[in-house]
């Protein structure tokens, strides 16, 4: 299944990236990375992770305080927001339009 990030996602999914590396040096890639793997948990079993709202669904990674906040429909997965799960937590919802 096609995976494609929506441009607020990809902006910020960039700007974690570098506060970590910032934070650590290479510690933004880990993040990179752990993110990569939450997706292809997300793509192996789609419709498993809990919805918070009609049509998305949030994956938590594993290692940091995000999750992926996610749509799909039978040709791809969009994702929506790369979410800290700390903060506030419906912000990502101003994405969907």
């Amino acid at each position: 299944m096609n995976v494609e990030f929506s441009k607020a996602a990809e902006l910020e999914f960039k700007e974690v990236i570098d506060y970590y590396n910032n934070q650590s040096e290479g510690l933004g890639f880990e993040f990179a990375n752990e993110v990569r793997k939450t997706i292809e948990r997300i793509t192996g079993y789609v419709n498993s992770w809990p919805k918070i709202s009609d049509n998305t669904r949030r994956a938590r990674t594993n290692r940091f305080p995000y999750g992926i906040i996610y749509s799909n429909n039978e040709e791809k997965i969009t994702i929506i927001a790369v979410m800290h799960l700390h903060r506030k937590p419906d912000y990502w919802k101003s994405h969907l339009n």
